[in-house]
């Protein structure tokens, strides 16, 4: 007789047990193995991210917020050690670094390669054509953006991915010495801005000078410019724009649908496991609405502690906006003899002229709603 055999020839003792044990295991794993997808469990890889901006600035801190949500949502398996403006390279070098694989990726705007081809500021700093920076990103998502976007890509060879992120507030005309009333003030003024933006200027009469958020305070305390945009007033209040000038003048049409860029290198992105590259996505999307939220509450805090600082804050008069959209029209004819140029204007147009109909017909009167409760005269 073998061992682990009754009489009759039937298993029993602990042969019997092992084999039930061994059936039920080995069940289990069938179904844990339909039952769960596939997910690679490659090595821990770390990847350097620069930003485009100083270290003490909000636009920085919305880069690590980025990056967090990356670090969380991976679990550790891509992490991205964030580095500040000109840790590795300068803010306007930082594609060009990224494309070369000098930095695995970075936080910018697109209209930092504007000198590249004027056609990337499309994609961040677009004409005002009635939207906002979140109707902007419905464009990109749902209007054909993402298709234009990697197609210039493509076209200039430029080895990067990227993601549209994060709707900033309409944009602030600026900082200035004295206030600007109408615009024949803008007609000789040494003025900074970015993108398409300097093309308007310019067509407004301004001398423009391009220069990255770092370097533009001390340009205006030094004389080199005489006003000056960045974003937004909680950079402006850390930057030190109330140090060199008091006139702050709110609305504008020069930047009103700006985002943020973050790109990657292409050749490193493409060997990421699909689950990673989704959670690249996805991260640049749960940013998007988290930095929205954020800047409401510190950009209106920051507003008040402007003011408390002596600053004169006006709103730009409508003859100087006014003088915006016509310039927007010279540039928009002038830029669009090129014909990829003219594909995305035309796209855009479409988007805004659609969307915005509806919002319109749509929306009631916020001015209305606010003034019923929290006016006072």
């Amino acid at each position: 007789m073998k061992k682990g055999k009754s009489p009759e020839g039937k298993l029993s003792g602990p042969s019997k047990h092992s084999r039930r044990r061994f059936l039920q295991v080995a069940g289990l794993g069938a179904a844990a193995t339909v039952a769960s997808p596939q997910v690679s469990r490659a090595q821990t890889a770390t990847w350097k991210f620069q930003s485009t901006w100083p270290n003490r600035d909000i636009f920085h801190e919305f880069c690590n917020d980025f990056a967090k949500r990356v670090n969380d949502m991976s679990g550790g398996r891509l992490k991205l050690d964030v580095l500040a403006s000109g840790a590795v390279v300068p803010a306007f070098q930082l594609q060009d670094a990224v494309h070369a694989g000098i930095l695995d990726g970075g936080h910018g705007v697109s209209g930092y390669w504007y000198g590249k081809n004027k056609a990337f500021s499309l994609f961040g700093t677009p004409p005002s054509f009635g939207w906002n920076a979140n109707s902007f990103l419905g464009w990109m998502n749902y209007g054909g953006g993402y298709e234009l976007y990697n197609e210039l890509l493509r076209t200039l060879k430029i080895n990067v991915v990227g993601f549209l992120t994060g709707p900033m507030p309409n944009q602030p005309l600026g900082w200035f010495k004295n206030p600007i009333t109408t615009p024949d003030q803008i007609r000789g003024l040494k003025y900074r801005t970015i993108g398409l933006s300097a093309d308007l200027n310019q067509e407004l009469g301004a001398a423009v000078t391009i220069l990255a958020g770092g370097e533009i305070v001390p340009a205006l305390e030094r004389g080199v410019i005489d006003g000056a945009e960045f974003n937004n007033p909680s950079s402006d209040l850390v930057l030190g724009f109330p140090d060199v000038a008091k006139n702050y003048m709110l609305k504008s049409y020069h930047q009103a649908s700006e985002t943020f860029e973050v790109i990657f290198n292409k050749t490193k992105f493409d060997t990421l496991p699909a689950e990673l590259k989704a959670i690249v996505k996805h991260a640049a999307e749960a940013a998007s609405a988290d930095m929205s939220w954020k800047a409401l509450d510190r950009y209106s805090k920051d507003l008040e502690a402007l003011k408390a600082r002596g600053v004169n804050i006006q709103s730009t008069p409508d003859v100087v906006m006014k003088a915006q959209l016509d310039a927007w029209n010279k540039v928009i004819e002038k830029l669009s003899s090129d014909p990829f140029f003219k594909k995305v204007i035309d796209s855009q147009k479409a988007w805004v002229q659609r969307t915005y109909a509806y919002e319109r017909a749509n929306e009631p009167s916020r001015d209305v709603a606010y003034d019923h409760f929290f006016k006072t005269t």
